[in-house]
């Protein structure tokens, strides 16, 4: 007997926690995962886009139009940033990130200064803001590899 042809690939295993763990967010708009990898495989850290523990999200505004301090974007942790702080392990020197949408300029600065080295992105549609331009600035200045994550069509159902 051999061993099975149609397992999946790591960057489908990986990319496939991070869209798992958007599925936590409560955010209504924009759902967010990332995994943290290392280098030999095994998976670090995982987080998705909410509010900071503590503050409640069913008190805290989740809108994202009007006064910035009625609307989500000074309260919300951004998957990168919560997978980073989850991490109790020491270094992520030399990791890899896996996240469904590219990064922001202030998660880029989080992922260069933790020592992430790649970052595999499913979903890049804010490519043209000055965000995402300052995000790739920095990491080609830093030497972060980021690469768009290759769709399979593969379709994987789960029972839960």
């Amino acid at each position: 007997m051999q061993k099975r042809e149609d397992y999946i690939t790591w960057d489908e295993y990986f990319m496939g926690v991070a869209m798992l763990s958007a599925q936590r967010s409560k955010d209504p708009n924009t759902q967010v995962g990332a995994c943290i990898v290392s280098a030999d495989n095994k998976i670090l850290s995982m987080g998705y886009n909410g509010f900071p523990i503590g503050c409640s999200d069913d008190e805290f505004p989740w809108g994202r139009e009007g006064d910035p301090y009625d609307n989500k974007y000074f309260y919300t942790t951004h998957s990168e940033l919560n997978a980073i702080l989850n991490y109790r392990g020491g270094s992520l020197e030399g990791s890899k990130l896996y996240v469904s949408l590219f990064p922001c300029n202030e998660c880029a600065k989080a992922i260069i200064q933790c020592g992430i080295r790649t970052v595999v992105y499913r979903f890049d549609k804010y490519t043209d803001t000055d965000s995402v331009r300052a995000s790739k600035r920095m990491f080609h200045a830093a030497g972060v590899r980021y690469y768009h994550y290759q769709e399979t069509g593969r379709k994987i159902e789960l029972e839960l």
